[in-house]
């Protein structure tokens, strides 16, 4: 018999996480995830590259292993658990989606930019036909009043998504902007609303309460924060938190501080911890995945990784603009190497 829960769960760590290992998951460590997640009840784990189906390449980086062969272990490991993955129209393609289907998968997720829904139109109805659970995920939410997020939500339930999710991908937005976006939300759909923090400003905790509190009711969390930027909202802390609030998760509390320690913390590069580049991430507004990214050209080009990213912040870059970063470093390097001849 299923656990009742009053806020569902959704583990990203196999997915968010790929960021901030620069996308090197092995078949063996996905199967140890995510085993260990189905045991302690979590009802949702998401797995493909951090940037959604298809998207190991060159722009956004390479994966170690085919996603496909890790989204198979995971659905193979599963005994309650569903696997989700997430496509960006325009980097994944209704094909791959097929073929996760295929593989098992019980969940997707076609996420967009805040003001971009209009292009997940096919993707959310071939999900819809392919008989999987479907939400549109809104990202970048802080750069879109609540209104416009709305509008956006709107056509996604439209299309068919059983949820929409408020996406903060920056890690930038601060709890009153929360609770503004996720009572929009709830008092002007009819289906689920959910809410995707990232902990940029050390603010991803609140954040999740905030939107809980507001009646968010699908909620992403990663075990140890390992995910882009500062990481996310950190599932056995969260899981801990809402049973002392007396909300249901349905989730072992024991089990996911175990897996937490035994099993994801060696998998992180480095601790996930709020670094002055993430931070400034949340500050500027940034897409928590440009981390890795803008970290490597400071190195190529002798600057601060916090000037590129203020700048990409200033200009309102977005997900998908990844190859502006090495514009942006190249072009503040050519600045700088006048300024000193002149």
């Amino acid at each position: 018999m299923t656990a009742k829960r009053d806020v569902v769960i959704t583990e990203v760590c196999l997915r968010d996480g790929s960021h901030a290992i620069a996308h090197q998951f092995t078949v063996e460590q996905v199967v140890n995830v995510a085993k260990a997640l189905d045991e302690a009840n979590v009802p949702y784990i998401e797995v493909s590259h951090g940037d959604g189906l298809a998207g190991s390449s060159l722009q956004y980086g390479l994966s170690r292993t085919n996603e496909m062969e890790l989204i198979e272990a995971a659905v193979s490991v599963c005994k309650q658990a569903k696997i989700a993955v997430l496509l960006l129209p325009g980097i994944g393609t209704m094909q791959e989606l097929k073929q996760a289907a295929n593989l098992g998968v019980k969940m997707a997720r076609i996420a967009t930019h805040v003001t971009e829904a209009d292009i997940s139109a096919q993707h959310i109805a071939l999900a819809k036909d392919l008989g999987l659970e479907t939400v549109g995920f809104l990202m970048m939410s802080h750069m879109a009043p609540p209104e416009k997020l709305v509008e956006q939500a709107k056509l996604m339930e439209s299309y068919g998504a059983d949820t929409v999710y408020v996406v903060d991908s920056a890690g930038a937005l601060l709890p009153q902007e929360v609770k503004e976006r996720i009572r929009a939300l709830r008092q002007s759909l009819k289906i689920n609303v959910g809410f995707h923090g990232h902990n940029n400003l050390s603010l991803a905790m609140a954040n999740t309460l905030v939107a809980i509190e507001e009646g968010a009711t699908r909620i992403d969390g990663s075990v140890r924060c390992l995910g882009a930027g500062a990481g996310n909202t950190q599932t056995e802390v969260l899981v801990a938190v809402l049973d002392r609030l007396g909300i249901q998760t349905g989730i072992d509390i024991y089990k996911m501080m175990d897996l937490a320690e035994e099993i994801v913390a060696p998998i992180l590069q480095v601790p996930q911890e709020i670094t002055k580049d993430s931070l400034v991430l949340g500050y500027a507004g940034v897409y928590s995945s440009f981390l890795l990214h803008a970290q490597r050209a400071s190195k190529k080009f002798g600057l601060d990784s916090r000037d590129i990213l203020v700048e990409l912040g200033k200009r309102k870059v977005v997900g998908g603009q990844e190859d502006m970063i090495v514009d942006v470093a190249a072009e503040i390097a050519g600045k700088k190497a006048k300024v000193s001849v002149g």
